[in-house]
């Protein structure tokens, strides 16, 4: 019983932060949805390091066992959000892309198109992604990179383990590790987005994981002669750098995947990276429960896996500034630019102002059409 609750609770969990995370993208403005995406990454985080010392606090308590008041403890603000569906509006622009609020929008204030009101809601499913030509290489594209960050980031995680340290402080020590290396990530994502675009910081952390991922595989395994010490201040370094740049790459391909995904489909869309990021976290136990067996060729998995995304990120749009689509045919739109600056593209697709008029054929070409079989060949004079 205790299992099937625990279930349920991390799916209705799942489901709103998936919720709470299209309401977000949908709302804000297009040049403040990464400021507010990274707003509530801070709180996530501070809610991280918050949670030992509630936890401390919750410790000894009289009558009723630990974990139980805990359990209380943090699930007593969520009875702050049962008024939500009645104080929160829905997002109108879900309602106007899917028309299932175009009768309260257009007798509020566009009282001329009353035609509208008899149109049926529009329903679009998530498989009618498949018959786009774009949308759902982006898409899995994405999915590929939140699986392999996420993936990732506990072969790191485990790499910077002491093996020689106690349990306990082990437990601690690697908790206030990975939620300092969360806040910085956020910190550099901010300027680092700024400065290069979505795409552009996707590709420059993947390939900083890339690196860390090689340079930890190749040159720590197989440099016995290096001493111990020194291999393990470098194994430590590499991971707390690959600990950094994959939960950069993770965090952006969610946020990636909202803007490019057309609003009808939005959910659904988002919903299938989470699911690919919950799988890539779903290896950590599955290792566990092998003992650890296997797990370089795991690493090796990943890192290769990096590289394919290195590629495979090239062919992703910018979406930097733009609006969010709203159909299926809005975010077809969305395509990767050209890597040529459009002045010097226009200057290549120019006609040129050289005369080529005394150019004859070559030799080759003129034995090849059969006009060189007088032997009348012409050539440059």
């Amino acid at each position: 019983m205790f299992s099937t609750l625990r279930f349920f609770e991390g799916f209705c969990l799942a489901g709103l932060a998936l919720s709470l995370y299209v309401l977000r993208i949908e709302l804000c403005l297009p040049g403040w949805r990464f400021s507010m995406t990274m707003v509530a990454s801070f709180l996530m985080v501070g809610g991280q390091l918050l949670m030992p010392g509630v936890a401390a606090l919750c410790r000894h308590w009289p009558h009723r066992d630990d974990w139980q008041v805990l359990q209380i403890v943090i699930i007593s603000p969520f009875v702050l959000m049962l008024p939500y569906v009645w104080i929160f509006p829905e997002s109108l622009r879900w309602l106007l892309a899917t028309q299932k609020g175009l009768k309260v929008c257009i007798s509020c204030f566009l009282p001329e198109l009353e035609q509208e009101l008899h149109k049926k809601p529009q329903r679009t499913c998530i498989v009618k992604m498949m018959s786009t030509r774009n949308l759902w290489k982006n898409i899995v594209v994405l999915c590929v990179n939140s699986l392999t960050g996420y993936g990732i980031h506990h072969c790191f995680a485990r790499s910077m383990m002491d093996p020689e340290a106690r349990p306990t402080a082990l437990c601690h020590a690697d908790y206030y590790t990975m939620a300092g290396i969360a806040v910085a990530t956020c910190l550099a994502l901010c300027p680092a987005v700024g400065l290069m675009g979505r795409r552009g910081g996707l590709l420059t952390f993947m390939i900083i994981t890339a690196l860390a991922s090689l340079l930890q595989l190749g040159l720590l395994n197989y440099m016995p002669s290096m001493r111990y010490t020194l291999n393990r201040k470098f194994s430590v370094a590499f991971s707390i750098i690959g600990m950094f740049s994959s939960h950069a790459v993770s965090t952006l391909s969610i946020f990636f995947c909202a803007e490019i995904t057309p609003t009808v489909i939005r959910g659904g869309g988002l919903g299938l990276v989470l699911a690919s990021a919950g799988f890539g976290m779903l290896t950590a136990p599955i290792m566990e429960l092998h003992n650890q067996k296997g797990y370089f060729l795991h690493h090796v998995i990943f890192a290769c896996c990096t590289l394919l995304c290195i590629i495979c990120l090239l062919l992703l749009p910018e979406p930097r500034g733009q609006p969010l689509p709203e159909s299926l045919a809005d975010g077809e739109t969305f395509t990767r630019q050209t890597l040529l600056h459009p002045g010097e593209q226009h200057l290549l697709l120019a006609k040129s102002d050289k005369d080529y008029s005394r150019v004859h054929d070559t030799p080759l070409h003129l034995s090849a059409t059969g006009g060189g079989a007088s032997g009348n060949i012409n050539f440059l004079p």
